[in-house]
């Protein structure tokens, strides 16, 4: 009852607002003649217009916050380090196994996307299925699959597809890999570049017998990133990849590694 009365008020209180409103306008438009009482509805409903634009962006702002807060706890649930022996005196979630914790993980990461839409509920069926590869490796797997075939965020599906070939790899269906680096490679999404993706193929060829293509492909990444400039024609700084690139191929052809063009002294890491 308390409730109800309270709506009540809430809509007795709009309609108070609604009938000032017009009747100022009303009042206003009958100091007019003709197009004056057009115009004075016309601006109203423009005014109006813009407070509900407005109230949507504040209430729209909310949400965005309140989800990134939530996926943010889950994605520290997930982040969790494993401990044998709980730390004594800690108020923080602690998990004994790896699978205990990828089930909490999951349970954080179900409230994401049962409340909140793209792109928190996207990454957070990502978080999932990668999470799922503990519990039921299987069924993390199709999961990943259609995310990275059917998501509506670009993101997502390259980092779907990503944890799907590392899978593949892990599980020694090497081929299926390579043929989901390959298409990242070709993709080259923001969250997984051409470079990252071209170094997971290297290495699959690699365990593939494949020394000439793994060669082949490290050396393109290397000499690619040494030799890249930014709008200044500076030289722009070795990335991770390409890096770890290098020492592969030092590693795995030490001849091919010294034909690449020399690392900029004043960027080298």
């Amino acid at each position: 009852m308390a409730k109800y009365k309270k709506k009540r008020a809430r809509e007795l209180q709009h309609d108070r607002f609604r009938d000032t409103t017009m009747g100022f306008f009303d009042r206003l438009g009958d100091t007019l003649e003709g197009r004056g009482r057009t115009i004075l509805y016309g601006l109203g409903g423009l005014i109006l217009a813009g407070l509900i634009v407005i109230v949507f962006v504040k209430w729209s702002n909310r949400k965005s916050d309140e989800a990134r807060q939530a996926l943010g706890r889950a994605i520290t649930i997930s982040s969790t380090p494993v401990l044998t022996s709980p730390i004594a005196g800690t108020t923080e979630p602690t998990f004994s196994s790896a699978q205990e914790r990828a089930q909490r993980a999951i349970e954080e990461f179900e409230k994401v996307a049962n409340k909140y839409g793209d792109p928190y509920r996207a990454e957070a069926r990502y978080f999932i299925a990668s999470h799922r590869l503990v519990l039921d490796r299987q069924k993390g797997m199709s999961e990943l699959a259609e995310l990275s075939d059917s998501s509506s965020v670009p993101e997502v599906a390259a980092l779907s597809k990503f944890a799907l070939a590392q899978a593949n790899e892990s599980d020694g269906k090497l081929d299926e890999a390579a043929r989901l680096y390959s298409e990242l490679a070709r993709l080259n999404n923001p969250a997984v570049t051409t470079e990252t993706a071209n170094l997971r193929l290297a290495k699959v060829y690699e365990k593939q017998g494949k020394k000439k293509e793994a060669a082949d492909l490290l050396f393109n990444i290397v000499d690619a990133s040494r030799k890249a400039k930014g709008e200044d024609n500076l030289p722009l700084p070795t990335s991770a990849a390409a890096r770890e690139a290098a020492d592969e191929l030092k590693k795995i052809d030490p001849d091919r590694y010294a034909q690449l063009p020399t690392e900029t002294p004043s960027l080298a890491g």
